[in-house]
């Protein structure tokens, strides 16, 4: 299970931008990888911060190069 900041690494070298932490929360949600909201979180039904559909893609990717999905 790769990090948050080899997530954002290889997200920068690949697709040229720096993915927030809350982004790659939110994509790793989606595929039933967190065990549960985190404690700080103001409204556990939705998210301040939800990644931007044209940024997904790029989660996505390095979530199956680092053999997480």
């Amino acid at each position: 299970m790769a990090t948050y900041s080899q997530i954002q690494h290889w997200v920068k070298q690949q697709h040229g931008f720096t993915p927030k932490t809350c982004w790659i929360a939110h994509v790793m949600a989606d595929h039933g990888l967190t065990k549960r909201a985190a404690p700080n979180r103001l409204n556990p039904k939705s998210r301040k911060y939800p990644c931007p559909h044209e940024k997904r893609a790029a989660i996505d990717m390095a979530l199956r190069h680092f053999g997480m999905v």
